[in-house]
């Protein structure tokens, strides 16, 4: 019999499109998978998470679409990313759809992927370093920690249409639960009170990793109930990680930097 090749590790051929994850900005960070489709892009649509050092990757004849999004402010609405790849892909060219993180953790990968199989377009799935797991790394903050912390749970900050942030916060109060929220500076008051009147402990340590992985990173650490005034202090803007959970005081604050890359906290 046969053997069957992945299908991530076929050829990257005109008239495709590569869904890839550009991780959180460090590009020493890229998979070798990503790196290679990087490489050979024709046209690259991104989004505003990706940073600079891995767009100066790109082929220097690369066509750029830039689609960025900031919350409530879509330069191009996914509808729209949507038919650009389909359009990009339909001339003959080789699309990179270049994310931010993982394309498939919060970053609506799976609804473009539906959209271009659904017009018979072909599409290369890759993986990429979620925010949660690198920026905490390099942060010094462990997701999970023997008899600290057993799971870990990622949520979006992002509010529904009707204005509310509608989550299941009595299946977050557990002290052995690390939480992490991707977007959720700007609800961030809405989260402390609801965590606290749910039942977590308004002291659980907590931390605002601000660009994480990148050069220009800046970790705050404090309790719960102080989040929201820490992003006041320190006019704290996104992107910006919310990690909540005993797992932040793993390590003492004379050992952080030697263990992390970027790690220094402000």
């Amino acid at each position: 019999m046969t053997e069957i090749p992945p299908s991530n590790k076929q050829a990257f051929i005109a008239g495709e499109v590569a869904l890839v994850g550009a991780g959180p900005g460090d590009p020493d960070l890229l998979t070798m998978q990503a790196y290679r489709m990087i490489k050979q892009a024709d046209v690259v649509v991104y989004d505003r998470l990706v940073s600079d050092a891995i767009m100066d990757l790109l082929p220097e004849q690369c066509e750029k679409i830039y689609v960025g999004k900031k919350q409530a402010n879509h330069r191009v609405p996914q509808e729209g990313i949507n038919q650009i790849l389909v359009e990009q892909a339909q001339q003959g060219k080789k699309v990179l759809r270049l994310k931010g993180g993982d394309p498939f953790v919060f970053g609506r990968g799976g609804e473009e992927a539906q959209f271009l199989l659904a017009h018979g377009i072909a599409c290369h799935i890759v993986p990429g370093m979620t925010a949660a797991s690198a920026c905490t790394s390099y942060a010094g903050i462990p997701l999970t920690h023997r008899q600290v912390a057993q799971s870990c749970t990622l949520i979006t900050g992002n509010v529904q249409n009707n204005g509310e942030l509608d989550l299941p916060w009595q299946n977050l109060t557990d002290s052995k639960q690390t939480i992490v929220f991707y977007m959720g500076i700007t609800s961030l008051p809405k989260i402390s009170e609801q965590l606290i009147s749910a039942g977590r402990l308004p002291s659980t340590p907590a931390a605002l990793i601000h660009k994480g992985t990148r050069p220009e990173q800046k970790v705050y650490r404090g309790q719960l109930d102080q989040l929201a005034e820490m992003v006041k202090q320190h006019d704290i803007k996104p992107p910006t990680l919310i990690v909540i959970g005993d797992v932040v005081e793993t390590f003492e604050e004379n050992q952080l930097a030697n263990i992390g890359y970027l790690s220094a906290d402000k």
